[in-house]
């Protein structure tokens, strides 16, 4: 893996160099040297010295660069392949600590399209009435897609008590513009309470850097107030760190048993395996639905195999991918895909999801409306389950 990485960061630092050097009429040098691979790269240097030869206006090698790549990164329809500036990764690496000045969404690519996946509770898109599932069309005035999903995420952050106005599409309401104040989003991933019948009840809404941690505490929290079953919420929940998710799954599976493994391109693979935990016998329902992606997509993959929990609700997500970030100078970074991950028995879940053991559907007429627990069937059926495993 390490050295995969390195390869990957040379051939970066190559695109890098490369520019640099032929923005000093080196570019004969560069093709000597490189070959047929710089050969193809010739048309983008044309380009460089055409706009600097007849473009009337300034210009900027930097940006060049910047734009050339991002080209690269986009071309390869891979909404999780990015190329992300200074400004940008320092918001990626921002919410992955768990706080950051914006407006309290998690986004996703889908289908083209950049998908509100959540809401977080309190947080100033709740206020105005941001629902899942609203299609993010503009960004103060600036049309967004799936390809432009980081490009998203960093115009709606900003300092905090600053306004940004989205545009966004929502099914039987059509486009409609929503003017959102942002504040400091402090992000509590972890929710939980007692339930009726000793049935806990804990939502995680994503993984970040303390979600594991948070977890196991309030998993002890419950069973201090006598907990004998559990219902885990990951509906809505768009993934996160992988370790975080080992973690948590490793409270319910026994300790060396693998949760989860990769292959990458060069068919290397890696084992990531349970660190054991006390909750190995505790009765787990766990909900789904069709934004439940990527590390949740773990969890639920490990749940389903081992057979350590009844999965409701509906199809996950299906993204089946696994990213790494690399540092690529002065601030920046390439996220980029590099393996593909399988669940215990060997199942690689990309563009098809998994599908719940209890099939419940949330009503499309429940979408529109502020979530009322007594009207969700999702989790009415869940309670009912967890009850049933009360011994």
């Amino acid at each position: 893996m390490k050295s995969k990485k390195k390869w990957i960061a040379w051939t970066v630092a190559i695109v890098l160099v490369t520019n640099i050097l032929t923005m000093f009429g080196t570019t004969n040098f560069i093709k000597n040297t490189q070959g047929n691979v710089m050969g193809e790269f010739s048309k983008l240097f044309e380009v460089r010295n055409q706009l600097y030869k007849y473009y009337d206006g300034p210009i900027n090698d930097n940006t060049l660069v910047e734009g050339a790549i991002k080209g690269m990164t986009s071309s390869l329809n891979d909404p999780y392949t990015v190329f992300m500036n200074k400004k940008e990764y320092d918001d990626f690496n921002v919410q992955t600590e768990g706080n950051y000045s914006g407006i309290g969404i998690q986004v996703t690519s889908k289908n083209n399209k950049i998908v509100v996946m959540s809401v977080f509770e309190g947080s100033p898109s709740k206020k105005a009435g941001i629902i899942a599932n609203d299609i993010i069309q503009k960004v103060n005035g600036i049309t967004v897609n799936g390809k432009d999903l980081n490009k998203a995420v960093s115009l709606m952050k900003g300092e905090e008590n600053t306004e940004v106005t989205l545009t966004l599409y929502r099914k039987n309401k059509g486009n409609f513009d929503v003017k959102v104040n942002r504040q400091k989003i402090n992000i509590s991933t972890v929710t939980g309470e007692m339930l009726q019948g000793n049935v806990g009840y804990i939502q995680v809404s994503m993984f970040d850097e303390n979600t594991a941690k948070s977890f196991k505490n309030k998993l002890d929290e419950l069973k201090n107030q006598g907990m004998k079953s559990l219902i885990l919420d990951l509906r809505d929940n768009p993934g996160g760190l992988l370790d975080q998710c080992v973690d948590m799954v490793s409270n319910f599976v026994p300790k060396n048993k693998v949760i989860v493994s990769t292959i990458d391109k060069y068919n290397n693979k890696k084992e990531y395996k349970s660190k054991g935990g006390d909750f190995n016998n505790l009765p787990l329902t766990v909900l789904t639905n069709g934004n439940t992606a990527s590390a949740s997509e773990i969890f639920s993959g490990a749940v389903r195999d081992y057979k350590i929990g009844t999965l409701v609700g509906e199809k996950t997500y299906g993204k089946g991918v696994v990213q790494t970030v690399l540092d690529t100078g002065n601030g920046t970074a390439l996220k980029v895909t590099i393996s593909k991950y399988y669940t215990p028995n060997g199942e690689n879940i990309h563009k098809k999801g998994i599908k719940p053991d209890v099939k419940v559907e949330y009503p499309e007429s429940l979408r529109n409306s502020p979530y009322d627990r007594n009207k969700d069937p999702q989790f009415s059926k869940a309670l009912e389950i967890a009850k049933n495993k009360v011994k």
